[in-house]
């Protein structure tokens, strides 16, 4: 067991870092706000504590269509509640830890 270990590092590094990024850290590093790697990234880690994989797919389209986030802000629909319990949670944690 212990050989398998430095091939599955050897494998994961060579991974390129956007395709390791969630959908959350990508958006924010194609986005014109944040141009820093090192922000994104930390950005990223918090959404991989909060939010599930279909709320950062969600969270993602909202760096280029706020105007998708006020609507489901607005929303009366228990999907949309949760989703923004959730972003808010994730919002708060990422700026306590990457501001």
């Amino acid at each position: 067991m212990r050989f398998i270990y430095p091939a599955v590092a050897v494998a994961v590094m060579a991974v390129p870092q956007s395709v390791q990024a969630n959908p959350i850290q990508r958006a924010c590093m194609a986005s014109d706000q944040y141009s820093s790697r090192s922000l994104c990234s930390c950005i990223g880690d918090a959404a991989d504590v909060t939010l599930s994989r279909r709320q950062m797919r969600e969270g993602a389209r909202w760096f280029d269509d706020p105007q998708r986030a006020q609507d489901t802000r607005q929303s009366d629909r228990a999907r949309d509640e949760e989703m923004w319990s959730a972003w808010r949670t994730f919002s708060t944690l990422a700026e306590q830890s990457c501001g």
